[in-house]
């Protein structure tokens, strides 16, 4: 294992968990509330979603315009998105809300997060195609 790269890939970590802790603590103040979709994890879908736009975008840059070197390839998308997304805390989420008995949040949560992260995803790729074609 290469030092070097490990390095990258923390200080990316480092800059991707707060990134996260900084959106669901800002969504976590606004999103609260009640009703059908009250407790719903609305910062973890968040982050999780402009993870997915993120990686799409850097895909496609990397692509057609910027060759980043496999430091900061790894620091960006193992490290930066990496810490930043988080599929244990969808599954918590998740988890939490079916032991409540919310099985209309729990469905729409688990269905709109994969939709809305392969949508992001997409629109990262292509906005970047269009802007970098």
């Amino acid at each position: 294992m290469n030092p070097q790269m490990v390095m990258y890939v923390a200080l990316g970590g480092a800059i991707g968990a707060v990134g996260r802790f900084a959106v669901m603590s800002a969504i976590g103040h606004v999103a609260h509330g009640e009703g059908l979709f009250g407790g719903f994890p609305w910062s973890t879908l968040t982050v999780n979603v402009l993870g997915a736009f993120v990686l799409g975008a850097v895909i496609e840059i990397s692509a057609l315009a910027w060759s980043p070197s496999p430091e900061i390839r790894a620091m960006i998308v193992v490290g930066m998105l990496g810490a930043f997304t988080t599929f244990s805390t969808f599954s918590m989420d998740l988890y939490y809300l079916l032991d409540r008995g919310a099985l209309i949040s729990a469905a729409v949560y688990a269905v709109g997060s994969v939709l809305l992260c392969l949508a992001a995803f997409a629109l990262g790729l292509s906005v970047f195609r269009l802007i970098l074609s």
